[in-house]
């Protein structure tokens, strides 16, 4: 195992899951050891049997976890810049739609690349997430809507992680909305469940999520999705309550999901069942935003039930091509009425728990050495700032 080193003079917000703030440490120290926290306090409290280990010191910069994305979908053919174009010329969405816009369009995309086109086009925006202290990211299929494509994007989101320093975790999104010409049911029997088992057999699949939407699936249809999931031993997640309140949330409540995403039209007994079954509400302002919702999820009542809230990017080319998590960061203050402290939360501890890792999201001893260094002083100061990176350097497991 690698030399321990010992990170000193900074100030440190570690997420603790106390929950208490940011859990800060003034003049605190962290020492490193592999890939892991060995421990961490303040630098007058360091023992001495780690005196002698090589420091770096950070001065009077801020460490915080680094920062989990957990909802993305940023494997995928095209873009749909020019329909954004077309809308904002007074196009309506059906002759959008007509033109050949909307998913249909990221789905003749996305099956006509190869792996390595959609590779190429995903690294960017890898290395745009890594750049903002990012080390930590959920991928999604769900462009390809047949199984040679669903498994040709959850092979290359798999690729990602062994050619840039950085953790993915994959989604099968199978259940992401009916293909052209297809009926709901006829596709997920027919389509989807052979796909996810395809995937799964193959390796690909760390957890299966849908879309409960009227424009998608209903909750019987992602019930025989998620039955399947668990006998393959699968956890869940799911798009919910997005548009419209189709049940979604008590569904994914009732599976032990491990989150619930979206959930603008969430309700007061949705959030009684994710505080009972643990499962996390995921916020995603970039869609809200990008969308011109009206409706912001209840996060007053996720507070009062205690329902954990984690916030990400839910990059994707139609309705949030947010390439930021620091951003999403300050729309989820701004538009949902987080505190900073949430935001910071729901980016580290709270989106960990969001995809079922439970060695990461805080600075604690045991877990692992994930960090980001910032050039701030004030943890509030990452939600703050609007296109602002901060970021001095990123510990991305032990690694500077």
């Amino acid at each position: 195992m690698a030399q321990a080193f010992v990170l000193t003079g900074s100030r440190i917000a570690t997420l603790n899951e106390a929950g208490d703030g940011y859990g800060l440490i003034e003049d605190g120290a962290i020492v490193v050891e592999g890939d892991r926290i060995e421990w961490v306090g303040t630098s007058r409290d360091l023992p001495n049997v780690y005196t002698d280990c090589p420091l770096k010191d950070f001065g009077p910069r801020l460490v915080t976890p680094a920062l989990i994305d957990c909802h993305t979908h940023i494997v995928h053919g095209g873009n749909r810049a020019r329909e954004f174009e077309m809308r904002l010329n007074g196009a309506s969405y059906e002759e959008v739609a007509r033109a050949g816009g909307g998913i249909v369009s990221t789905v003749a995309a996305t099956r006509g690349a190869s792996e390595d086109a959609l590779l190429k086009t995903a690294l960017p925006r890898i290395d745009a997430l890594i750049a903002q202290g990012v080390s930590t990211v959920e991928i999604k299929s769900g462009y390809g809507l047949d199984q040679d494509t669903e498994i040709k994007m959850l092979r290359v989101a798999r690729t990602l992680e062994s050619v840039r320093p950085i953790t993915v975790v994959t989604s099968f999104l199978g259940a992401h909305a009916v293909p052209a010409g297809s009926e709901a049911d006829a596709y997920i029997d027919e389509v989807c469940i052979p796909a996810l088992r395809a995937a799964h057999a193959e390796g690909l699949v760390d957890a299966v999520d849908g879309f409960c939407e009227g424009i998608a699936f209903d909750t019987p249809q992602i019930s025989r999705v998620f039955d399947v999931a668990t006998e393959l031993g699968l956890p869940v997640k799911l798009h919910a309550e997005q548009l419209s309140h189709l049940g979604g949330t008590a569904l994914a409540a009732r599976y032990g999901a491990l989150s619930a995403d979206h959930v603008e039209y969430a309700t007061e007994a949705d959030a009684e069942a994710l505080a009972h079954s643990g499962t996390v509400a995921v916020l995603l302002p970039g869609a809200f935003y990008t969308i011109h919702e009206t409706q912001a999820p209840p996060v007053q009542a996720f507070r009062d039930a205690g329902v954990a809230m984690a916030v990400g990017t839910d990059w994707n080319p139609g309705s949030s091509p947010l390439g930021s998590l620091l951003l999403a960061m300050n729309m989820a203050c701004t538009l949902f009425r987080l505190t900073p402290s949430e935001a910071l939360a729901g980016t580290t501890r709270n989106a960990a728990r969001a995809l079922g890792l439970k060695d990461r999201g805080v600075i604690a001893p045991g877990r692992r050495a994930d960090l980001a260094i910032w050039d701030v002083s004030d943890p509030a100061e990452l939600s703050y700032g609007i296109g602002i990176n901060p970021l001095h350097t990123r510990v991305f497991g032990g690694d500077l």
